[in-house]
């Protein structure tokens, strides 16, 4: 397979198509892939990834073609970097909170 070639062809929508193919087994039509062409999709999404995505996400393929996996710690540290400033908090009202409230 030539790589380079279906590299410049891809676009990133192509590739989000062939990632869900290879995720449920599916195309989007609905047809199941053959197991050649689920290896064969499978073989692009990580060269995409490779190639053109600078992700560092659990298992992904980093740029240097390795996968790339992580601890339950890193991952959770990781997790508490991004929430620290990405998530709304609010407080949930108690039911009995919420009747006190009204009697008053």
């Amino acid at each position: 397979m030539q790589y380079e070639d279906a590299l410049r062809a891809m676009t990133p929508e192509i590739y989000e198509r062939m990632k869900t193919a290879v995720e449920t087994g599916r195309w989007p039509d609905g047809q199941k892939l053959t197991a050649t062409q689920l290896e064969n999709a499978m073989e692009l999404v990580m060269v995409y990834q490779a190639k053109r995505l600078q992700q560092d996400d659990h298992f992904t393929i980093s740029p240097t073609g390795e996968l790339v996996t992580k601890t339950k710690g890193d991952m959770r540290a990781e997790l508490r970097m991004r929430t620290a400033n990405d998530i709304a908090r609010f407080k949930v009202n108690n039911p009995a909170d919420s009747e006190s409230d009204t009697e008053k």
